[in-house]
């Protein structure tokens, strides 16, 4: 039996697909040897291997909304984000607790952009939910994270949004790779204000970044993306949307997992 490692990637409210795509693969009895994850899909995969069942995970998170888990900072200029972070770090750790990565049940790693060198840094030592918020926050939206020796780390997805090479060093066997934000190019207008504009140059670097790192899905067996339409991945809404697509994606592709496992 091979050792499965699943690559959960970015994609803000669209990565709640990663939730429901967990719930199928518990229902077939199919458990990853290892995780890896980006922004969202970091805290996803964080939470499902500090033992979060993805039912309750679904509970925990369908019906937020923004003010739930950000507050508007009052000096965004002098700290580089408009918001922080305390709300979303009390909802992870009220769920999880406070554990450092060698204690999670499966072994986890999660990739965060160092904006001092300009590169990804893969986390997989310290405190988790200070790690998975550091590969998380978004440029310019949320304030940079200082994190063991890195003093300015930004959202993973920024260039890992799938991080795969992470699990082949980790010893995974077979790889499931699961993309939430697909091609974001498109011909998509911003809303008119500075934010939505810089989110949307975010959405096109990621994508051609992507793109062009095909050495992403060189260590991956299989490469999947849920049918999420035009879901805003930054609105905060139609989670349960994006949770039955990620169900419908893994109940699709339980069979054909199984087979790579053998």
């Amino acid at each position: 039996m091979k050792q499965l490692g699943l690559a959960l990637g970015a994609g803000g409210s669209r990565g709640i697909a990663h939730i429901g795509f967990l719930q199928a693969l518990e229902e077939a009895d199919i458990r990853p040897a290892y995780v890896t994850g980006s922004s969202m899909g970091a805290i996803v995969g964080a939470c499902y291997c500090a033992g979060i069942a993805p039912a309750a995970m679904k509970e925990a998170v369908i019906g937020l909304k923004l003010g739930d888990i950000a507050t508007f900072n009052l000096a965004p200029l002098q700290q580089n984000g408009l918001m922080k972070t305390v709300k979303a770090r009390k909802r992870i750790v009220g769920l999880m607790g406070e554990k450092n990565f060698e204690e999670l049940k499966i072994p986890f790693a999660c990739v965060a952009t160092d904006l001092m060198v300009g590169r990804t840094v893969t986390l997989r030592k310290g405190n988790v939910a200070d790690a998975i918020l550091a590969s998380s926050a978004i440029p310019g939206a949320f304030i940079p994270s200082a994190f063991g020796k890195y003093e300015m780390l930004v959202d993973g997805g920024l260039l890992e949004r799938v991080p795969t090479r992470q699990l082949k060093r980790m010893g995974a066997e077979a790889i499931v790779a699961i993309d939430v934000l697909g091609n974001l190019i498109g011909n998509k207008k911003p809303t008119g204000n500075l934010i939505n504009t810089l989110l949307r140059c975010i959405d096109l670097m990621d994508t051609r970044t992507t793109q062009r790192k095909r050495t992403a899905r060189r260590y991956v067996d299989l490469w999947l993306e849920p049918e999420l339409g035009d879901m805003d991945q930054y609105a905060v809404k139609n989670l349960e949307f994006a949770y039955e697509k990620g169900y419908e994606l893994g109940k699709l592709h339980t069979k054909g997992i199984k087979k790579l496992l053998h």
